[in-house]
């Protein structure tokens, strides 16, 4: 083991390779000199704001050049780089930043300084820092946590999940989620998201080009991977079906040779969705990985070991994982139950400010998710506890309702969230962006009558015209409920 700091390797890595491409996004990119050099002068005016080693600074910038380079400035001053969406509503910035308690916000309309304490001082979205401050290198240090990434979870209450890694860089260890030396990475997802923050991170530090989306396309995508030959890439289902509803001339008008690696993960995958892929790309592309932010345990599965077994996340990679009943009770394999991880390194994985873990006697800890194993020590999950609809005494899992729904080819995006009912406690009620006059309600149940039982069912369809979630995957169905329920 031969550990240096972040700001160190990529030090290591611009003076090996000066004009080497580090970050591309659209037509803009930097060179490992250029991001070393951009990041050095950010870093001085950081420390002119007062800004020391172990403080957080809040960067809300959108995909770009300049979120690396704000990134690589904390850490070359020892802080704690901690990502919120630029276009965080007014109410939850101020929430975070109540909790970060940062100096520095980096990023966010102008118009965030009408909200933000005036002992913050706000850098918005295409500030650039003069040239006045020097990118002469600057002493060595290393951040006691090397991200702070955010959630609200199914509650909606924002927290911050605080790395327990430092931001320390392994010369000896084997690349990390398939990178190669001298690898692209295609990245179309946003960057205040972890998945995408860690894929892009790591490839940037395994001295990879990362290649950034402004924002998600699907064509641009393919487009990126050909035009930059990129051997990895990262997407969510959501991206994927987007992907595969091209008209196939388009799609298969893109060279994806060079693509080694597909990584999907951050929501469940339709089985259909997932079989499409593989038949496109062939399986041993095909990777995927289930873990929370708080990286307790992990499972990873390849295309091959899918196709064996159908509709599991994988099998344990690092840390442990198990299945208990309500009572917390070790449940047998095969039974379904709520997955509980453990972490089985000396030091705690991560750190929650703003809310406390669900634990288990043990060090056992749990994200609220359903799952079983089966015999061979593949990992299954369902739904998250908290999302579950009990409707007739009858548990319906939401995300095997939209997995159908997602089927059909009129369906853009959907979401399925329970309902009360005075009798059955609660109805099933889809909310699907689609147009009505391309699927009807009724078109829409006779298609999921063929793909689900009578009672999972939605008893209503609501249409909507904007997509219900994000280009991380993400869709926060508790909030969905309280608006129909408050409305």
């Amino acid at each position: 083991m031969a550990l240096i700091s972040f700001p160190a390797r990529l030090d290591q890595l611009a003076t090996e390779d000066p004009d080497a491409p580090a970050v591309t996004c659209g037509e803009t990119s930097l060179t490992r000199s250029d991001l070393r050099s951009a990041a050095r002068r950010m870093a001085r005016e950081l420390q002119s704001f007062g800004v020391e080693p172990g403080e957080f600074v809040t960067v809300a910038l959108p995909n770009s050049v300049d979120w690396f380079v704000a990134y690589v400035a904390c850490w070359s001053v020892g802080a704690i780089p901690q990502p919120v969406s630029a276009k965080l509503p007014p109410r939850e910035l101020a929430a975070i930043v109540d909790l970060a308690r940062p100096k520095v916000v980096i990023g966010a309309p102008a118009s965030a300084d009408q909200l933000l304490p005036s002992t913050i001082r706000h850098l918005p979205i295409g500030h650039i820092t003069s040239t006045d401050f020097s990118d002469a290198p600057l002493p060595d240090i290393v951040s006691p946590a090397w991200k702070a990434p955010t959630s609200g979870g199914s509650t909606g209450r924002p927290k911050l999940i605080v790395s327990g890694d430092p931001a320390l860089y392994d010369t000896e260890a084997p690349l990390p989620l398939g990178l190669a030396e001298g690898g692209c990475l295609v990245m179309p997802g946003p960057l205040y998201h972890n998945g995408p923050a860690v894929w892009a991170c790591q490839a940037l530090l395994a001295g990879n080009h990362v290649v950034l989306l402004p924002k998600f396309d699907a064509e641009a995508t393919l487009a990126a991977i050909e035009r930059h030959r990129a051997d990895v890439t990262y997407m969510v289902p959501t991206m994927m079906k987007r992907v595969l509803r091209l008209d196939d001339e388009v799609r298969h008008g893109f060279d994806l040779s060079s693509l080694r690696i597909l990584w999907h993960l951050a929501e469940p995958c339709p089985a259909w969705l997932k079989e499409a892929f593989i038949d496109w790309l062939g399986a041993e592309r095909i990777f995927e990985l289930y873990a929370g932010t708080e990286a307790q345990a992990v499972t990873i599965i390849t295309g091959t070991e899918w196709l064996e077994h159908r509709g599991s996340v994988g099998r344990v990679t690092s840390g442990e994982m198990k299945i208990c009943d309500e009572d917390g009770n070790d449940l047998p394999v095969g039974e379904q139950g709520e997955v509980w991880m453990r972490s089985t390194r000396d030091a705690p994985t991560y750190e929650y400010l703003g809310a406390d873990a669900k634990t288990l006697d043990g060090g056992w800890e749990s994200l609220g998710d359903i799952g079983w194993f089966d015999a061979d020590g593949y990992l299954y999950l369902g739904d998250r506890v908290a999302d579950m609809i009990l409707s007739g005494g009858a548990n319906i899992y939401p995300a095997e309702v939209e997995a159908a729904l997602n089927e059909h080819p009129a369906v853009h995006s959907c979401a399925v969230i329970g309902l009360p009912h005075d009798d059955r406690g609660n109805d099933v009620h889809a909310i699907v962006q689609a147009e009505a006059d391309e699927v009807s309600q009724q078109e829409l149940l006779e298609f999921l009558a063929e793909r689900l039982a009578v009672y999972k069912l939605p008893r209503t369809v609501e249409y909507v015209t904007d997509p219900l979630r994000d280009d991380a995957g993400k869709v926060r169905r508790s909030a969905l409920r309280a608006e129909r329920l408050n409305s």
